[in-house]
């Protein structure tokens, strides 16, 4: 974005880290984040508290991986969705996705059996092609395993006026193999027991 709008020279990786962390976490990045005041309290969220309530209703189990930083992920799910402790697997506990090892470990986890035949169904809702190509990676590391990738627009293409981008966005979704695309997160629980029913 720099090069594209001339400047020159650009600055080092570190500087452009440096500017990004002090607009997105408003304070030290590994500082207390209860002190955070940066950009990081406005995102939108994909999912709100209703979406795990209803997942709890259902019986389902459910957890996250997460590309974000462990503090990010953690912020984001104790701070503004009210989650204290939820099954995490962020950056540095696996490899980045679309490998799927950090989906294997978290579904087993929660699964408290060996992922296979008699295991549950394992779903797993994303909002990039990663997050599809990680179930479609999974799928082949356990062939016996039933999965089920779930994608969803991300929040900024579900704005108004976002119609036409969100289209093609859902394309590509649906191109790299997502078996559900989702108006929005909160038809994932319904979804989800119908497909079991």
């Amino acid at each position: 974005m720099l090069r594209r709008h001339g400047l020159e020279p650009l600055p080092s990786h570190g500087a452009l880290v440096k500017v990004f962390s002090q607009l997105y976490f408003g304070g030290d990045p590994d500082g207390p984040p209860e002190a955070w005041q940066g950009f990081i309290r406005e995102e939108t969220l994909l999912v709100q508290p209703p979406f795990f309530e209803a997942l709890g209703q259902h019986g389902f189990a459910w957890g996250f991986v997460s590309g974000a930083e462990p503090a990010s992920a953690r912020f984001v799910l104790h701070q503004r969705l009210g989650l204290p402790r939820p099954p995490l697997i962020a950056m540095g506990d696996a490899p980045d996705k679309p490998d799927p090892s950090g989906l294997l470990t978290l579904a087993a986890r929660l699964a408290t059996t060996e992922l296979g035949l008699d295991a549950p169904l394992v779903a797993y809702v994303g909002d990039t092609v990663a997050d599809v190509e990680t179930v479609q990676r999974a799928r082949a590391h356990h062939p016996d395993q039933a999965f089920v990738s779930l994608a969803v627009a991300p929040p900024h293409l579900q704005a108004a006026g976002a119609g036409a981008q969100r289209l093609v966005y859902e394309d590509h979704l649906r191109q790299a193999g997502a078996d559900h695309i989702l108006a929005n997160t909160a038809q994932a629980p319904e979804l989800l027991n119908h497909l079991l029913s």
